[in-house]
């Protein structure tokens, strides 16, 4: 039992830190909280996107088009008929006269898009480098061409409204504290494993008999139904869905959510999605201004995107590695047993052995 604890520990301290946060954020305002749920929602998805990008190293400018795609399918699976008879008139007769559960809407979603990706995966798993990050981003592209121009099933440029709203911070931290739970249980399995073999060493991984293909595929399917999910709970906090909102700005706030937290490690994932989250906060509060005494200090429009733009700058030259540099969050050993034992006790005792012998 203290072996699997300690094999979770991690996890459980990353997950223990976020529900601290949860619970400061629950007793804000209603501003706050919304910014919690919303930092909440894209914790789920850069923790999926580090389930492949982190352990294969392969980055992946596309994920954002399986939250899309996630989105999309829990709102067809629970949106009220009434409105979808009208408004999505090419939906299949099971989605467009049923309303599902939450629950099976979400599922649908996460399934949905993980055989989206293994379709997709298929073929550009064969790539490496940057042939097959170019290739994610063009998927990003078809898939907002697709749904911003497919009238009677996705309601093309027009937004899908009536999606009920049932996503708290509570329920957000679940799906975060989920998301966390398998993406180490991913990390520290037999595949994670071989896939950071491939991307530390590609041609050892193969002379070692690793099927990379395999292991990236895996990964990638694992990573766009997390990624899915997390499309699912946001379209169930916000209630309304327009396509435009999965493609580049979003993109870009949570791949640079992934480098300042840093690649090497689900720590950095974590970490790099509350710092990101807290510098937007500050930067938004003072485009709206904050008075300050006498006056009011606010920033120009655009200070949001020449922040981050600013931080991601500033880690990339003084942390290359991200602020985790790498590493996981763990338990201080000067805590531990181990930590307060003397070291020096033994090798200082036997060393007066030694010489007291004459030897």
């Amino acid at each position: 039992m203290r072996a699997v604890l300690r094999g979770l520990l991690t996890p459980l301290l990353l997950i223990a830190a976020v529900a601290l946060a949860t619970l400061i954020g629950v007793l804000g305002g209603d501003q706050i909280q919304t910014s919690l749920v919303e930092m909440l929602i894209r914790m789920v998805v850069v923790v999926g996107m580090w389930v492949f990008i982190g352990n294969s190293g392969v980055i992946s400018f596309g994920h954002i088009g399986f939250m899309c795609i996630g989105a999309y399918a829990a709102a067809w699976a629970t949106v009220d008929p009434n409105w979808k008879s009208i408004m999505l008139t090419g939906l299949p007769n099971a989605l467009q006269n049923n309303q599902y559960p939450i629950p099976l809407g979400i599922a649908g979603a996460a399934a949905l898009a993980a055989v989206v990706a293994l379709l997709l995966g298929a073929a550009i798993m064969r790539l490496s480098g940057i042939a097959a990050s170019i290739a994610t981003f063009a998927f990003l592209m078809i898939v907002n061409s697709v749904y911003s121009n497919w009238d009677s099933v996705t309601a093309g440029t027009s937004s899908i409204i009536g999606i009920p709203t049932v996503v708290g911070p509570w329920l957000a931290f679940g799906f975060a504290a989920a998301a966390i739970l398998v993406a180490h249980l991913f990390a520290v399995s037999r595949i994670g494993l071989m896939l950071r073999a491939s991307r530390d060493d590609e041609v050892a991984a193969k002379a070692s008999a690793i099927n990379i293909l395999r292991v990236r595929l895996l990964a990638f399917v694992l990573s766009a139904a997390i990624v899915g999910a997390g499309g699912a709970i946001w379209g169930h906090f916000l209630g309304i869905l327009t396509a435009d909102t999965f493609y580049l700005s979003l993109s870009f706030i949570t791949l640079a959510m992934l480098v300042v937290g840093g690649l090497g490690s689900l720590s950095g994932a974590v970490l790099g999605v509350v710092l990101v989250t807290v510098v937007v906060e500050v930067l938004r509060r003072l485009e709206q201004g904050i008075p300050i005494g006498s006056t009011t200090v606010v920033l120009p429009a655009g200070s949001q995107e020449i922040g981050l733009g600013l931080v991601l700058a500033l880690v990339m030259i003084f942390r290359p590695t991200g602020v985790a540099a790498g590493r996981d969050l763990v338990w201080p050993r000067r805590w531990t047993r181990a930590g307060r034992t003397k070291p020096l006790a033994v090798p200082e005792r036997r060393t007066a052995e030694i010489e007291a012998s004459g030897h």
